[in-house]
């Protein structure tokens, strides 16, 4: 279940890149589409088969947001009951929690986009939460490697050589 927990965490830090990449690749698009005279509207970004192609960016940037990314947050709290990892609930409800304010950001930066900036921002750290989740599992995972060497060690000889 440690492997589980150490490439949840990891996909939800890739799952941040992905967000950047798409929301980047919208708004380029957005930006070339309008220096060619194109204007946007709702019915634009609603009906993405119109107007500009990289207004799909938009929509995969929110449904990853909505729906992708809080599911795998709430899979990698449920591993982190059963991971055996230094830490790992702990983590996992920091990632959970990055990951609703994420969400309610970007729902509340459409009336208020001052908030966008505050989104950014927690997206970085959602992204540097993951990682220390992920490394979090490989740490532990060094640790239990050092117990077996010990553990074999101590059947070997019938002492447990101090590494201090």
């Amino acid at each position: 279940m440690r492997t589980v927990y150490r490439v949840l965490a990891y996909v939800i830090a890739l799952e941040v890149l992905v967000q950047g990449a798409m929301i980047t690749f919208a708004v380029f698009g957005l930006r070339h589409w309008i220096d060619e005279g194109g204007v946007l509207d709702e019915t634009i970004v609603q009906n993405h088969a119109e107007g500009f192609g990289e207004v799909i960016g938009f929509r995969l940037h929110t449904t990853n947001e909505q729906v992708i990314v809080p599911a795998i947050a709430v899979l990698l709290l449920i591993s982190a009951f059963f991971a055996k990892v230094s830490k790992a609930v702990v983590w996992a409800v920091i990632v959970l929690l990055s990951v609703v304010v994420q969400v309610l950001l970007g729902l509340f930066a459409l009336d208020a986009p001052a908030l966008g900036i505050l989104h950014g921002i927690n997206g970085i750290l959602l992204f540097a939460f993951a990682l220390v989740a992920a490394r979090s599992a490989d740490v532990s995972g060094a640790g239990s490697l050092r117990a077996s060497r010990d553990a074999a060690d101590l059947g070997r000889s019938g002492v447990i050589r101090s590494t201090r």
